[in-house]
């Protein structure tokens, strides 16, 4: 009998050291704050908001004539406003929340007005709250950018209940589908930052808005240069600082992904800046401060879907190879196609975006991202990568086009004559640029 106790007693020890050890385990690997990536996600937020306001707001409003330079500016400001709200009462939670059976395609209503959201609520090693931001920043820049396709001639109300519409019904479940547990997640289409939920999204409905809304009176035979490209030029260095907010914080943490990210980020942007810069140089005979701006946004968009994944020479040629696409869209695409995407939005963003998407499965570097590439082996993931691209755009199509359609036959979408000849500055907003 004392053997059998002494037995049992040594069980009894060998169990709890067991059960000791592994309650050890689970609280080493519940997550906890990390004032480090904290710190550094309340800095790329604060980075990422700049680039609508004021970056977007400058980059557009100096690409317009000064008839209308107020009205586009403020569109930004706008959609800040607005789709904070709209992100606040109900679009974080379609975009990251369970849906249940639907969760392969949208979020559910668990976190509507941020309910349960507290001090102590932790999203991986940084507060909720923060990471809710962050990524609200992202539901205003997508919305925002789509402007540009559609300035001069979109009436202000129309605009707003359109934008906020598409972001409820196409910006958020493209975002479950990619960030949130949604089925092109599952699929492993990779998109570090947003080349399909931001940039290929925000392009489509570009290109969609632009060809339901009509081309611009006067459109071909009237001079509609930039008004005032010295605010472009500083719209566009904002976005450029802010967009390491936007690539190196998709990282979520002060790490050696958000090193690299900026470090991508950075080699894309001036290798699409210079590669606009070189071809319009050959083809029109001078580098323009239009083209080597519009080449380095360019560079941005395309690598942000690679910037977690591909080393210093994929950006290098990612950048390259975008500035060259980019130009061709804009200068070469728009005008054979006739349609008035006024800054083109699709130009840069669209095919910018899907280029970045491409090239993310050719350079994609498992000791990066966890994910080879076609040049390490895995000719699969540039299937992948076009699942996704397919996806977004042929949603985003559809879904653009039917919300423009609703909206128009309920409270028009075009100015009239006289506003636009006029221009919006003034015959919507009663200000004027001296």
């Amino acid at each position: 009998m004392r053997m059998y106790k002494v037995l049992f007693g040594y069980l009894g020890l060998a169990l709890a050291v067991v059960l000791g050890a592994s309650a050890d385990a689970l609280a080493a690997e519940a997550p906890k704050l990390d004032s480090g990536d904290t710190a550094w996600m309340l800095t790329s937020t604060v980075l990422v908001l700049m680039m609508t306001i004021p970056g977007v707001a400058l980059f557009y409003g100096g690409m317009v004539r000064k008839k209308n330079v107020l009205a586009t500016a403020v569109q930004s400001f706008a959609v800040t406003c607005v789709m904070t709200i709209l992100w606040m009462i109900i679009g974080y939670s379609l975009a990251f929340t369970d849906g249940g059976g639907m969760n392969a395609y949208v979020g559910g209503l668990d976190k509507v007005l941020l309910r349960g959201i507290t001090v102590g609520s932790l999203s991986g090693t940084v507060p909720e709250t923060v990471f809710m931001t962050f990524q609200m920043t992202f539901a205003i820049i997508t919305p925002a950018l789509i402007t540009g396709a559609l300035a001069d001639r979109m009436k202000f109300s129309s605009l707003l209940v359109f934008l906020s519409l598409w972001m409820l019904l196409v910006y958020a479940p493209i975002t479950h589908w990619v960030w949130g547990g949604g089925f092109l997640a599952d699929a492993g289409v990779l998109d570090f930052a947003g080349g399909t939920v931001v940039h290929i999204n925000s392009g489509v409905a570009a290109l969609v808005g632009a060809i339901v809304l009509g081309k611009r009176r006067g459109y071909g035979t009237e001079n509609m240069a930039p008004h005032y490209l010295i605010l472009s030029m500083i719209g566009a260095s904002l976005l450029w600082v802010g967009w390491f907010g936007f690539n190196a914080g998709s990282a979520v943490a002060a790490n050696g992904n958000a090193g690299m990210a900026m470090a991508v980020t950075q080699i894309a942007a001036a290798a699409a800046a210079v590669s606009w810069m070189v071809i319009e140089w050959i083809f029109r005979g001078k580098p323009s401060v239009l083209g080597i701006i519009s080449g380095a946004v360019a560079g941005l968009v395309a690598i942000t879907p690679a910037s977690g994944y591909v080393d210093p020479f994929g950006a290098l040629i990612i950048g390259i190879t975008a500035g060259l696409v980019c130009y061709w869209g804009a200068v070469v695409l728009k005008p054979k196609l006739g349609y008035d995407d006024t800054l083109d939005v699709f130009g840069v963003h669209g095919l910018g975006g899907i280029t970045g998407a491409i090239l993310t499965g050719v350079f994609a570097v498992k000791a990066i991202g966890g994910t080879s590439g076609l040049l390490e082996g895995n000719a699969g993931q540039v299937l992948i990568q076009l699942e996704g691209i397919a996806a977004t755009i042929v949603y985003c199509a559809i879904a653009t086009y039917i919300i423009l359609k609703v909206v128009g036959a309920v409270m028009g979408l075009r100015v009239d004559e006289e506003t636009e000849v006029g221009g919006l500055d003034y015959n919507l907003h009663g200000e004027t640029v001296q």
